[in-house]
């Protein structure tokens, strides 16, 4: 007897978009070729790169599914469905998302376009994970266009495929009245897609997008990817971006480029996004090596994998001649401010920062700069510091580059991930002495205070705050926002004057010794205030109204700034030209 033979199991997903005005996408997941009385659905609880738990299936409507008639299924779990197949092996689903988040890691729609990110959109079959899936976009108007760094499926139009499920959540899809501007970079094809109107010259950001693209493949020693895609959107205010292995999504101010200042932002935001394609995509910490969909993905090395993408977002822009030395060290003296202004740096270790970065990072709240530093932030100052360590104890022969060099042959390559300790090993490998002291005090639980001055006193620069003689006010210690015409406290600094007087978050500031006061005002009042004065502050507090009599502290630093010291050395000058390639009296 000639038994038929079983189909070949396959996974293929239809996107619609009838109407687009509703916001809502619409799903046809085909599974063909399965043989279980149940088929188990599953969705995406975050996104990679995102370390937050987002809980996608919320905006999942109206699921149905059938084979040669409406199957029976039920809902098990947030983001889990089970389907009774009644012995039927082609099993069609169908549902909504819902999409009006405009961010790089979510999904939009509306009139204009279509955006989204398989994670936030896409059902999967937990156990096939690995299986090939394919894509069909169904366009809902004629002059609508697709972008996506999938490859195109021969002879089937406006279809992807994806090799796995992982390619498909790393693989956004830009759907709508984008412009595609086309380039080449080190022999390869790239694309920069732009959705939004604004002040953006595609001209000018190619041409330095491609020096970007140089010094980051001359740094690693060539470009992991075949093709990559820019996918730029243009909002009122936005800024974020979130890395792919062949593309990256960016989110930027619509106004945001004709200013150098904000130009300069942008083409960081694009060297930090592209620096992903290595660390984080490929160089990944043991946690992420395997992406569990469903849970948070714990690591302590998040400082390295972001923080040090953030120091490297500096300085190579730099290198690749978008702007001076100047420049540079003014941008890192911003960075160095935003550290030393958050007092939570001594209160949270780096690599807990890291771990926790699924609870507090993306969830700010009145105490987050009380309490929290952020990986980010602090990954940076780490870095740089054990940049300058290495740079000292080799005369500029070595440096951080050659840590990323390391961690590229030796994890990222073949894309297997590294613990805390081989990181460790790695840096010390390259600095050529041990690093538990530095990672004890300033990474791993330790708090203490950052010593930049003993790191940046090797090449000629000092650290400088703004003295106490200069027109700043006294120390009150709180943030104050306008909001809906009242002046709303944001938050309270720890231990500040404003804390121990009573003062919190949530409160209404109303005035100051009984003159009413404003959010734009408030640092001209104190300034008629010494030190050591008491003053009575007016407050709502929960909509009572409280006097709160508070001592005003000295004035606070507000402002850090890298300078060169006086008369510095001829080997402090040697060091810092080995750095920065030009000399220190230059800057």
């Amino acid at each position: 007897m000639n038994l038929p033979k079983p189909r070949p199991f396959s996974l293929s997903y239809q996107v619609s978009m009838s109407q687009p005005e509703s916001h809502l996408f619409e799903i046809t997941l085909y599974v063909r070729g399965w043989e279980q009385p149940t088929l188990e659905l599953r969705m995406s609880v975050w996104t990679p790169g995102s370390y937050l738990v987002r809980e996608y299936s919320r905006h999942l409507q109206d699921f149905a599914a059938r084979g040669e008639a409406a199957l029976s299924w039920r809902k098990v779990q947030k983001n889990h469905w089970q389907i009774d197949t009644q012995g039927t092996s082609e099993i069609v689903v169908h549902y909504r998302i819902f999409a009006n988040e405009l961010t790089v890691r979510t999904n939009h729609l509306d009139e204009t376009h279509g955006y989204f990110n398989g994670a936030a959109l896409f059902l999967y079959v937990p156990g096939f994970e690995k299986q090939s899936i394919q894509v069909e976009i169904v366009l809902p108007r004629s002059d609508w266009h697709i972008v996506t760094p999938l490859p195109a499926v021969p002879g089937h139009l406006n279809t992807f495929e994806a090799k796995d499920f992982d390619t498909l959540v790393d693989s956004p899809f830009e759907i709508g009245h984008h412009q595609i501007y086309p380039f080449e970079a080190m022999g390869k094809p790239h694309e920069l897609a732009i959705w939004g109107q604004g002040n953006v010259d595609p001209d000018r950001i190619i041409h330095d997008t491609q020096k970007i693209i140089q010094v980051e493949a001359e740094l690693f020693g060539g470009l992991p990817y075949d093709r990559y895609l820019f996918l730029l959107h243009l909002t009122s205010s936005g800024f974020g971006g979130l890395e792919h292995k062949d593309s990256c999504s960016l989110i930027y101010s619509r106004m945001g480029f004709r200013a150098k200042d904000k130009y300069d932002r942008f083409m960081q935001l694009v060297a930090h996004e592209f620096f992903h394609l290595w660390n984080v995509k490929r160089i990944r910490p043991k946690g992420l090596e395997v992406f569990d969909y469903e849970r948070e993905n714990y690591t302590p090395s998040l400082w390295f994998s972001e923080g040090t993408t953030s120091f490297y977002d500096l300085i190579l822009p730099y290198r690749a001649g978008i702007y001076d030395a100047k420049t540079y060290l003014k941008s890192l003296s911003q960075e160095i401010t935003r550290y030393l202004m958050t007092p939570g740096r001594l209160v949270q270790p780096l690599s807990e920062s890291s771990f926790d970065a699924w609870i507090k990072l993306y969830r700010p709240d009145a105490n987050s700069a009380n309490s929290q530093i952020s990986y980010y932030l602090k990954g940076e100052m780490v870095t740089l510091l054990l940049d300058l360590g290495i740079r000292i104890k080799h005369g500029n022969e070595r440096s951080f580059d050659d840590v990323m060099r390391q961690m590229w042959k030796q994890f990222g390559k073949d894309e297997i991930g590294f613990t805390p300790e081989q990181l460790k090993a790695t840096i010390e490998l390259v600095a050529g002495f041990d690093l538990t002291d530095f990672f004890n005090r300033y990474i791993e639980g330790g708090t203490e205070e950052l010593p930049f001055d003993e790191y940046l006193a090797g090449f000629g620069l000092r650290l400088q705050s703004n003295g106490e003689n200069d027109d700043r006010p006294p120390h009150l210690g709180v943030t104050i926002k306008t909001e809906h015409g009242r002046e709303m406290i944001k938050s309270v600094e720890f231990s500040s004057p404003a804390q121990r007087a009573g003062m919190v978050a949530g409160d209404e500031l109303l005035a100051i010794d009984g003159w009413r006061i404003g959010a734009d005002q408030i640092n001209g009042r104190l300034k008629d205030y010494q030190p050591g004065d008491t003053i009575e502050v007016a407050v709502f507090h929960q909509d009572e109204l409280r006097v709160r009599s508070v001592t005003l502290a000295a004035p606070q630093p507000n402002h850090y700034q890298v300078l060169a010291i006086e008369q510095p050395s001829t080997i402090q000058q040697r060091n810092f030209q080995g750095w920065l390639g030009v000399p220190l009296i230059a800057i």
